[in-house]
Order: structure tokens, then C-alpha cells, then sequence
């Protein structure tokens, strides 16, 4: 059995600097030679892992990765991967940390490569040799490979671990909630008694957007439920291989017994879809955006909305435009999100953009996310599975991540729960606030009026 050449100082070091309960040696070019086939033998499928190398300057550094080696061929999307040094010339551990700078390029999973850190950051049994190459001159990590290593590449030793029982709940959340049933009547309260700061819009409109099975309509229902204090499904919902929603909804929210309308409009449309010539056609979403098309319309892949077309609305005024894009997403496939479909969605945020229309992203279903979050909701802003899940969000659209909500929806519960609720208000609220930012571009138009009123004045 291979033996680990760091001491059980180095070891406890190692084990405080990863956060993890145990390290397993997998692999030690010692004995399983300085070879990158051998590297991927004995590593891919298993897990987290780190690589710890030795230098005859008396230095252990390396780098730590989530995720597992796979000799995909392709970076590995990571934000919580690190390079570190453990050790430089003395003799106890001087620990220095250099996180990941750039996620999506975190780490290359390539068979032609043993270890590599970043853009060629840091790249370990370089052409099979028992050497290091580094590049501090990537935008991949910030180091200094004087720091890191010495500048003495050559290794004596290059061992690589499986990383066990890692935390998965972050000591304190990284967004700041509160889960009381007073902070539930807030929110719905500064919900219901907001008022678009332009005398010509009413309500705002949100247009609803994402893959078939996102949970788009769901989202909707959820909503909808909080505000009528039990859970409803007034908008077709439920898992079917394509769109269940087959005509562009406008959805008018009311709250309480008394039927009291809320100052925003839900549109819903049909789910994107991978396949050409299915689901929402991209240059749909340009005819809905504008405020072209009407309620109920019935869409039709093959034929996109045209101002020939009966019921289109020629002119239509600021209440007619969408306010706020949503996008919705499955949280717990967001790393299989298709490439085309993700593409769908690049389009239809350029769109936006270029219509000055703010965007967020609504990641659903993150209860599928993380067990400990599925057992109790209030955990999703510790958990780090959905932090990770957020952060990959951020990455693949360029939506920044406090635009990027995370929610439940409804779904087999029969009653109402003040978590679930909290969470989908807080997203209700952000769209209200974004969709601000797209009434503050209207101050130009004279046609346009704008309220003295305040925003979340009482009724």
C-alpha cells in the first residue's frame, strides 16, 4: 500500500486548509510513475481530489478541484477550486491560498494532461516528466510561481488525494435572510402596495422564460398561491417532454378573499425547446417584448408573429412592454443545461439588452439541489451546493449573481409553508425592482409621465 509522504503535521494542515474530514492517496508517481495515463488510471470518477507536489526546495504546494476528473476534454467549471502552497523553505507549514479567478476555466480535465490548474496556471507531470510548468500571467489564478514554488519545478514527489467529507453547509449564510412569519407580511405587504413610478403603467409586466420542465407555469401557480393564502394551480403545470403552454398568457395576480389586484403581470409562454422549429421561437420573444402580441395568442413554431398577422398590436403603449425577463431554471441541471438551448437563452437576453429590459434569473426546484435544503429550506443560502449552482448560473449567462434568485415552487404540498413563501416573495420583489430600472429610461420621452407618487405608497 502507497504511503503518504507528508508528515501528520503537513496532513492536519492540509486536511484545515480543504475543510475535509479525510484525505485518500490515489496516486503517487513514485510508484505509479511520472506518467499522465497513470495519473488518469488511478484518478478520474473520483470526486474531489487534491494534488500535492515536492520540490529539493523543500516546498509542498498544489491545487484542490470539487469536481472529478473525468479526461472530458474541457475545463471544469469550479469556484471553489484553489492552488495553495503548504510548505516553502522552513520547516513548519507557511500556508498561502490562491483561489480560482476565473471559474469557468478552474481546471482542464484533458487525458493528454495530467493536473492542470486554470489556462496552464499551474500544470503538473508536464509532458510526462516529473516537473511543474507554471504561468502566472493568466487570468485563470492571481499567484506568484516564487510564492507557490520557488521556481523550482522539478519534483521529487507528485501525490494526488481523494478529498472526503467535505462540508456542505457554510458556517454562517452568505445572504442574509430572515425566516419569521413577520418578515413573510412585510414582503407581501411592500409587494401589494407597490406602484410603478410612471402614471402610464399600471402594473409591470414579467415575462416568464426557460427550458420545458423549468417550471415557468409552477413558478406562476406558487406565486399566485402565496398571494391567495392556499395552494393553486390556476396555470397548466406539470412534466411532459415539450411545452405544456401553448398560448401567450398574461396572468393578473389578485391577493387575499377580497380579490385585490397586485401591481404585476405575469406572461407566460411556451418552454424553449432543443429541437429546431419547437417550442418559443427567439424571434417571438422580440414581437412580445415589444408589446406586439396579444393574450392568448397561440403560438406556432413554424410561423413567428408578423404585423400582418390579425390581432397584432401595432401600436402599443409602455404598459403593453415587458418590464423585467425571467428566466427560469431547473437548478439541479443547471451543469446539463444543453449548449443549444443555452444558446436560446443568450439570445433572448441579447434581445433584452437591447431593448434596456433587466433580466433575472429564477433557479427552481434547488430543494433537488442539496438533501440538507430539501429538509429544511431556510438552509438554501449555506448550502454550498446551491451557492455552486448559482455561481455556474452567473457564469453561463453573465447575469450577475444578485440577479439570481433561488425559489421552491409548489408542487405536491397541500399547504402553504412560510419558507417556501419567503423565498418566492423575495423573488417577486427583485423583479419589481428591476423592472424600475427599465421605467428610470423613460424619463427622456416626453410622451411619458412620470408619478410623484411613492413607489410603495399605501393604497
Amino acid at each position: 500500500m502507497a504511503q503518504s509522504r507528508l508528515t501528520k503535521t503537513e496532513r492536519k494542515a492540509l486536511l484545515d486548509i480543504l475543510g475535509c474530514q479525510h484525505l485518500s492517496l490515489l496516486y503517487k508517481a513514485s510508484l505509479h510513475t511520472y506518467n499522465v495515463n497513470a495519473f488518469h488510471n488511478k484518478c478520474d470518477s473520483q470526486g474531489p481530489t487534491v494534488v500535492v507536489g515536492y520540490n529539493a526546495s523543500g516546498y509542498i504546494f498544489g491545487g484542490f478541484t470539487e469536481q472529478s476528473y473525468a479526461s472530458a476534454g474541457k475545463y471544469l467549471f469550479d469556484n471553489n477550486a484553489f492552488m495553495f502552497r503548504l510548505k516553502g523553505k522552513g520547516q513548519e507549514p507557511s500556508i498561502l491560498k490562491f483561489p480560482v479567478k476565473n471559474a469557468v476555466e478552474a481546471v482542464l480535465d484533458n487525458s493528454a494532461y495530467g493536473p492542470t490548474f486554470g489556462a496552464n496556471t499551474l500544470v503538473f507531470l508536464s509532458e510526462s516528466k516529473n516537473s511543474v510548468t507554471t504561468d502566472a500571467n493568466t487570468n485563470s489564478y492571481t499567484l506568484s510561481a516564487e510564492d507557490l514554488h520557488g521556481n523550482d519545478q522539478v519534483l521529487l514527489e507528485c501525490e494526488v488525494y481523494r478529498v472526503e467529507g467535505l462540508s456542505s453547509i457554510l458556517e454562517k449564510p452568505w445572504r442574509e435572510m430572515t425566516w419569521t412569519a413577520e418578515k413573510r407580511e412585510a414582503l407581501m405587504k411592500e409587494i401589494r402596495t407597490y406602484k410603478p413610478c410612471l402614471s402610464a403603467v399600471p402594473q409591470c409586466r414579467v415575462l416568464l422564460v426557460g427550458p420545458v420542465g423549468a417550471g415557468k407555469s409552477s413558478f406562476f401557480n406558487s406565486v399566485n398561491s402565496t398571494f391567495r393564502g392556499y395552494v393553486s394551480s390556476q396555470a397548466a403545470a406539470g412534466s411532459d417532454s415539450t411545452s405544456l403552454t401553448k398560448q401567450y398568457r398574461t396572468y393578473h395576480l389578485k391577493s387575499g378573499s377580497g380579490r385585490t389586484p397586485l401591481p404585476i403581470i405575469f406572461c407566460d409562454t411556451m418552454g424553449l425547446e432543443v429541437q429546431p422549429n419547437a417550442g418559443l421561437d427567439i424571434e417571438d420573444v422580440r414581437s412580445i417584448l415589444e408589446g406586439h402580441i396579444p393574450d392568448r395568442y397561440s403560438f406556432n413554431p413554424s410561423c413567428v408573429m408578423s404585423p400582418n398577422m390579425p390581432n397584432y398590436i401595432k401600436s402599443p403603449s409602455p404598459k403593453d412592454r415587458i418590464h423585467c425577463v425571467a428566466f427560469i431554471i431547473d437548478g439541479s441541471k443547471v451543469e446539463i443545461l444543453p449548449e443549444k438551448l443555452e444558446e436560446k437563452l443568450k439570445d433572448i437576453r441579447r434581445k433584452a439588452n437591447s431593448f434596456g429590459v433587466p433580466q433575472l434569473v429564477i433557479l427552481t426546484k434547488v430543494d433537488q439541489i442539496c438533501p440538507i435544503v430539501e429538509e429544511d429550506i431556510s438552509y438554501v443560502y449555506k448550502s454550498m451546493a446551491v451557492q455552486k449552482q448559482m455561481r455556474l448560473m452567473e457564469a453561463k449567462l453573465g447575469i450577475p449573481l444578485s440577479h439570481i434568485v433561488p425559489v421552491k415552487n409548489y408542487s405536491s404540498e397541500l399547504e402553504l409553508r412560510n419558507d417556501v413563501d419567503i423565498l418566492i416573495l423575495m423573488a417577486v420583489r427583485q423583479m419589481l425592482r428591476l423592472a424600475e430600472d427599465y421605467f428610470d429610461d423613460f424619463d427622456d420621452e416626453p410622451s411619458v409621465t412620470r408619478s410623484t407618487k411613492d413607489c410603495y405608497a399605501e393604497p
